[in-house]
């Protein structure tokens, strides 16, 4: 008397042919999914201190440049120290219990630990005085930040993104002097033209 039906004898190829294909399916999901498209995009991590861009940014208008002062000399843009927030703040809310972590690190000494926002893979290299100095506007690759009450990466910053820009980069061009400004748009600048820029497209223009 047979146990088991005829069709049961297909179960060992069926499942070695489902494990094989498994493997590629995982590998495949996870290479897709694990790019910056979609885990960078919308990455707001908290930081200790609840510094708000859409105040001092966009209410208050402070230049990007104050704070990341560094951006037109430096291939960092340049994480603002302390003595920077205290040059506002040794008089203006001296109290406040959110700004507590910028007067412990003035009297302390030591840095506070910002949260970087926008990463990059540590082959890939990337030069903000370049970029400021062509004429790209920093919302092109940082979003309207003084709209953002917590910062967080609107663009996916992954190697085809930005070859997209390096092929064609004079929709994302503006006048030098309006860099940092947020709200330009192309009709503020119609008897503008854009300067004439070369970018790389070749590997060891961004992996050196």
């Amino acid at each position: 008397m047979q146990l088991f039906p005829r069709q049961l004898n297909k179960l060992p190829l069926v499942a070695a042919v489902l494990g094989g294909l498994a493997g590629p399916a995982v590998v495949l999901g996870a290479w897709y999914y694990n790019t910056p498209k979609h885990y960078q995009v919308g990455y707001a991590p908290t930081q200790p201190v609840p510094y708000s861009h859409r105040l001092h940014a966009g209410q208050m208008g402070i230049d990007c440049r104050y704070c990341h002062a560094n951006v037109e000399k430096s291939a960092k843009a340049m994480i603002p120290p302390t003595q920077t927030c205290m040059g506002c703040h040794a008089l203006v809310k001296t109290e406040s219990a959110k700004l507590a972590a910028v007067r412990d690190s003035w009297e302390v000494g030591n840095s506070i630990e910002w949260v970087h926002v926008h990463k990059l893979p540590d082959h890939a290299y990337f030069d903000h005085s370049v970029h400021v100095n062509a004429a790209v506007g920093c919302v092109t690759c940082h979003g309207r930040v003084d709209q953002m009450e917590v910062v967080r990466s609107e663009k996916p910053i992954n190697m085809g993104w930005c070859l997209d820009c390096h092929r064609d980069p004079t929709p994302n061009l503006r006048p030098r002097d309006q860099v940092t400004n947020m709200e330009w748009t192309p009709d503020m600048a119609k008897n503008w033209t854009p300067p004439k820029v070369n970018p790389p497209q070749q590997c060891s223009g961004c992996h050196r």
